[in-house]
């Protein structure tokens, strides 16, 4: 029996975005502190089932001044991701192998967030370290799917995507190493927008590493919040080397020439379900429809071979921001996968080099794709969301390596290149469950990704909890 979660009511939010909200503060149709109160008693409703708040910063949102009285999101509730830093508040990073002191400052990244005058009504959960594609530890609570709570949300933007599906919010923090924007977008049925490398400013640290492979972003009901996001933020921050992209607000007349990959690698890594598969069918079908020329190729890129330099990259990772974020760890209580992706990174260093230098060329023949195709398209995941528990944080490390790699092998290479690539909810499986479908551009290229999301959602509108 079908378990949903939702907080959608008629209220004064009612089922508005983030940009319907902002415009009708502004009209003073509803005020700030209306939203904020409404926003607060969603989520007291459907929390204690969906477990997707670390911390509740209430109160800090109901003082909240408004900063930004002239963004397209002045006033607008939101949760913030909890390894993101903000000023007095702890950041756990999903973990219970150390207890966090409360932050001294707030984060580059963070401020440029808020700097679109967003009030955040506190830290939403995810995974420890973000290292697995779902929230599922037992001992720290489990973040479950509102479209039916015996599913996984996704991750590791776990409780962010949670919240925004179920309503309690328009517009979330995200972040993504290896898809945990997008990976969590498709389970909840919501736009998720991984950006170029770059184009918001680095989660602090994190410009230090070899391959920068970690994005900010947000999760969003419709595109026009996404775009809207992205609009505002660049008004804190425009990097002078990637194309500006200014405020998206339509689809483009010029036609594009996209590239779907055949089934792939089938009965391996990447094997698509038949939910899947039928809803790449039609979604092929439907930029036909469209006028877009699209071309079908064999997958060029053997998932099974680039798994141990990701592996081994983001073992490196982990044991960088262990001694970023905390120096007393309990190792005793670090989960299986955790334990496991830094023992592989021991057991591997001497390789480390080979493996920035096959990552670095992987990145290259991805990118090699877009001297022909405007667009190229996977599933954003390779089968339908699982139930809680096939991506548990206590299985083995190798069992939840074999289940998270098929699972999701098709997002973690536009973390390599650096470019942009955007999941929207195309599909929905035999549970119901919404199912993405990932549209990947070259490098800056998000003004080509936002356009080609208005489209697909106006020629095939995507369905709400509050539909259902």
């Amino acid at each position: 029996m079908s378990k949903k979660v939702s907080a959608f009511t008629n209220d004064i939010l009612g089922t508005n975005d983030a940009v319907a909200i902002a415009l009708l503060i502004k009209s003073k149709q509803i005020s700030a502190a209306e939203v904020i109160n409404a926003a607060i008693e969603r989520a007291e409703k459907v929390n204690p089932e969906l477990n997707a708040f670390v911390v509740k910063t209430y109160d800090l949102a109901k003082n909240q001044v408004l900063k930004n009285r002239d963004s397209l999101l002045s006033g607008v509730p939101t949760v913030i991701k909890d390894n993101t830093q903000l000023n007095g508040l702890p950041s756990q990073h999903g973990t219970g192998a150390f207890t966090a002191k409360a932050e001294k400052k707030t984060g580059k990244y963070a401020t440029q967030f808020l700097s679109t005058g967003m009030v955040s009504i506190g830290k939403s959960t995810l995974p420890e370290f973000g290292l697995i594609c779902s929230t599922e530890n037992p001992a720290w609570g489990i973040t479950r799917n509102p479209w039916d709570t015996d599913y996984t949300t996704g991750g590791s933007s776990s409780g962010s995507a949670a919240l925004v599906a179920a309503g309690v919010v328009p517009i979330a923090s995200a972040n993504d190493g290896a898809g945990s924007i997008r990976i969590p977008a498709s389970c909840c049925g919501l736009v998720g927008l991984k950006p170029s490398r770059g184009r918001l400013l680095h989660t602090d640290g994190t410009n230090l590493m070899p391959i920068n492979i970690v994005c900010e972003g947000v999760v969003t009901r419709s595109v026009r919040d996404t775009a809207a996001y992205f609009s505002e933020a660049e008004k804190h921050y425009k990097n002078k080397n990637i194309l500006a992209l200014g405020l998206v607000e339509t689809a483009a007349k010029k036609r594009l020439r996209i590239l779907f990959f055949e089934e792939i690698s089938t009965g391996k890594l990447g094997h698509q379900d038949s939910d899947t598969a039928s809803t790449q069918a039609a979604n092929i079908k439907l930029l036909e429809s469209l006028g877009h020329t699209v071309e079908m190729q064999p997958y060029p890129f053997a998932i099974e071979d680039n798994l141990s330099d990701f592996l081994n990259y983001y073992g490196f990772m982990y044991t960088a921001v262990q001694f970023a974020v905390a120096r007393n760890i309990d190792k005793t209580k670090l989960e299986p996968f955790t334990v496991g992706v830094g023992k592989h990174f021991k057991k591997n260093i001497w390789r480390f080099p080979s493996s920035i230098k096959n990552m670095k060329k992987l990145a290259r023949d991805f990118d090699g794709l877009f001297n022909s195709y405007d667009i190229v398209v996977t599933p954003t995941l390779a089968h339908a969301v699982p139930k809680i528990g096939h991506l548990s944080a206590l299985l083995s490390y190798d069992e939840i390596k074999k289940r998270v790699t098929e699972f999701a092998p098709f997002t973690a290479v536009q973390n390599i290149s650096g470019s942009p690539a955007i999941s929207l909810p195309m599909g929905v499986s035999a549970d119901g469950l919404p199912i993405g479908m990932q549209y990947c551009a070259g490098f800056g290229q998000e003004k080509k990704l936002l356009e080609l999301a208005f489209e697909l959602e106006t020629a095939q509108p995507w369905k709400f909890l509050y539909q259902q």
